[in-house]
């Protein structure tokens, strides 16, 4: 998007359209996996917080980070196969800032319906699997809460989630936005949150338990006020 701006160009070619689309898919599986990580690692610190060092060692940590990277890899190789099936197409227009997968595959001229299968196939295994697992420990991280008497312990324990469910929601809500969305309309909008807005506000969201950031935060709305 940057480059286009400053280039006043919209043109990318056909290498380097793939190229765009393999990053994309991989940086954005591996957000999507790394999400039910980190949402298995808050249910393990509040379900089982006494074995939470023994249970989330180093090791398994650097597992998961490997099993997410080599799936979205998969992932991102599978649409490069898809996509190289092709007739090679030229001078196509993608309505969107970047190479988006499911505008790629829009662009053949073969049979849309294995297409659409092939798509949201894809879709329900890369989305609805870390989504279910992130549902299932929320779901076990709330009974735990609620089985804890004491208000401020109620809260102390789902302050810790706050963060991780307000990217959770943003990541989803933007990500079904467009391919739940885009079997009527393409959504430019809804692109641009969930490939520019939420990267950029998950530093902020992450800090916002932060002391320093609290303080800077309150002073700019001193000076403001």
């Amino acid at each position: 998007m940057i480059v286009d701006i400053l280039t006043q160009s919209r043109v990318i070619s056909y290498v380097s359209c793939l190229t765009q689309m393999s990053l994309f898919i991989i940086f954005a599986c591996m957000d999507d996996f790394l999400l039910t990580v980190m949402a298995y690692d808050r249910f393990v610190a509040i379900c089982h917080s006494l074995h939470y060092p023994v249970i989330m060692s180093p090791r398994l940590c650097g597992f998961l980070v490997l099993v997410s990277f080599l799936v979205s890899l998969f992932d991102s190789q599978l649409h490069n196969l898809i996509i190289l099936q092709f007739t090679y197409f030229k001078d196509s227009k993608i309505s969107n800032f970047f190479c988006d997968p499911s505008q790629l595959l829009n662009l053949t001229c073969s049979d849309t319906f294995s297409n659409n299968i092939v798509k949201y196939t894809i879709g329900a295994f890369y989305g609805l699997f870390p989504l279910s697992g992130i549902l299932f420990s929320y779901y076990k991280i709330v009974s735990s809460i609620l089985r804890i008497q004491s208000s401020g312990g109620k809260y102390k324990a789902f302050s810790t989630c706050g963060s991780h469910l307000a990217v959770v929601c943003l990541f989803y809500g933007t990500v079904f936005g467009v391919y739940l969305g885009s079997v009527v309309s393409h959504s430019l909008l809804s692109s641009v949150m969930y490939t520019v807005v939420t990267p950029m506000l998950n530093p902020f969201i992450y800090s916002l338990r932060n002391r320093d950031i609290k303080s800077a935060l309150r002073r700019i709305h001193r000076r403001t006020a």
